[in-house]
């Protein structure tokens, strides 16, 4: 398993169009993908889990992926949120 954590960036935290490159993005890998924070666990291929998780601006989270493609999953989807999703 691979990890690694980073901060939410987004003036606007993951809203809807964020959230959706995510998980594209996520599903694009074999390995299976999470998102950890505020307590809770959700699968980073489920637009409904991300958006649940309500993650606003300053919210830590900690990527974690299983699988045969786990680095690239967790440093291609840490790169995307550190990038602020292309919006800023």
């Amino acid at each position: 398993m691979t990890e690694a954590t980073t901060t939410i960036e987004n003036k606007t935290g993951i809203h809807a169009r964020p959230a959706s490159v995510f998980v594209q993005t996520a599903s694009k890998f074999k390995s299976k993908v999470q998102i950890k924070a505020k307590g809770k666990t959700v699968d980073a291929k489920s637009i409904l889990m991300i958006m649940s998780m309500g993650l606003t601006k300053g919210t830590e989270i900690t990527l974690s992926a299983d699988g045969p493609d786990e680095a690239e999953a967790v440093a291609t989807l840490k790169k995307l949120v550190d990038d602020k999703f292309g919006e800023e």
